[in-house]
């Protein structure tokens, strides 16, 4: 089947199905090989686009190009206190983020994720495994934002390394963006962007350039922000739109 025969304003059929939920780009790749996917009555080849307007069948069954969470699977939105461990169980029986949770209606819940004792904020839970598989992974790229307090009244000079990239143990990390909240009795508040989820790594970097984290609260992870209602110790199911967000980021990042 040729492109000139797919509707405008279209895009890769692997694309538009792993957005669907239905599997990875590389399953529904070897799909399309093995003959099972077809648009508007022909066999779909690899480099096939499709559109809203393009009637899709995987093993002669209409498929929805309509983003969809597999069945039952649930997103849950966690305010973490500092104190709490992102952990099941601590040798030490200091209390864990999932001492507070509502039980899930079908599996269990799994962290996206963690969060240090000592940082509040954002955590999110699902019990799709696969999707918190990708929007942990590295190659998702799933902006993290954080609001800090440092020691200190940062130099332009410090700014500008933690922008352009500082050498950690582990290898080089930055901020993709950095913006300045105000300044009072000593410390310095930031808002920080960064993609990945590298242990302590939001402390680690302002370390790097002579600051200590004073305060550090996570308020956004992908498209999901923390709400401004939702207290320490309190969680809330997410909403359709926010789960059908997060796997369209990961799915495009596939």
């Amino acid at each position: 089947m040729s492109e000139s025969t797919i509707n405008a304003g279209t895009e890769r059929l692997q694309k538009l199905l792993a957005a669907a939920g239905l599997g990875s780009r590389r399953a529904i790749e070897e799909w399309i090989r093995d003959g099972r996917v077809a648009v508007n009555g022909q066999p779909a080849k690899l480099g096939d686009r499709a559109g809203a307007g393009d009637r899709v069948t995987l093993d002669g069954k209409p498929v929805s190009l309509e983003v969809a969470a597999p069945s039952g699977s649930e997103l849950l939105v966690y305010h973490k206190p500092v104190g709490e461990m992102t952990t099941r169980s601590d040798p030490q029986g200091r209390p864990t983020v999932f001492e507070r949770l509502p039980p899930a209606r079908a599996g269990r819940w799994i962290a996206v994720g963690r969060l240090d004792v000592n940082t509040a904020g954002l955590l999110l839970f699902t019990t799709d495994g696969e999707l918190a598989h990708w929007l942990m992974h590295p190659s998702s790229g799933v902006e993290r934002e954080y609001l800090v307090r440092v020691r200190n009244v940062p130099s332009a000079a410090a700014l500008a390394s933690l922008r352009s990239g500082v050498l950690l143990d582990d290898g080089w990390a930055r901020f993709d963006r950095i913006e300045a909240e105000g300044s009072s009795d000593g410390h310095a508040w930031y808002r920080v962007v960064l993609h990945e989820g590298r242990n302590r790594e939001v402390r680690r970097l302002w370390s790097a350039v002579g600051h200590e984290v004073s305060r550090l609260t996570r308020i956004r992870y992908g498209q999901v922000s923390l709400p401004r209602d939702l207290r320490p110790g309190q969680s809330r199911s997410a909403s359709a739109e926010e789960l059908a967000a997060l796997r369209r980021a990961v799915a495009a990042a596939r």
